[in-house]
């Protein structure tokens, strides 16, 4: 009478039910930290470049850096 009340463990498929759950946690959480980082960093990164470049003359810094004498080649 016993025996009967207890509840037998569960070994076959136990390896793949564990498998399976730890396969969508990790793919819920990959998800999440992959959403966050799009919206929290890319987002403002992609920005900031916008702006920067927005009004960069590459040609008046590079005057500014051949006057300086930065440049060995350039005169």
């Amino acid at each position: 009478m016993l025996s009967s009340a207890l509840v037998k463990p569960q070994m076959c498929g136990l390896l793949a039910k564990c498998l399976r759950f730890h396969l969508v946690g990790a793919i819920i959480v990959s998800l999440g930290v992959a959403v966050f980082y799009e919206f929290a960093m890319a987002d403002a990164r992609k920005k900031a470049y916008e702006d920067f470049y927005r009004n960069y003359d590459s040609m008046k810094y590079f005057e500014e850096m051949r006057k300086a004498g930065i440049f060995q080649s350039a005169k």
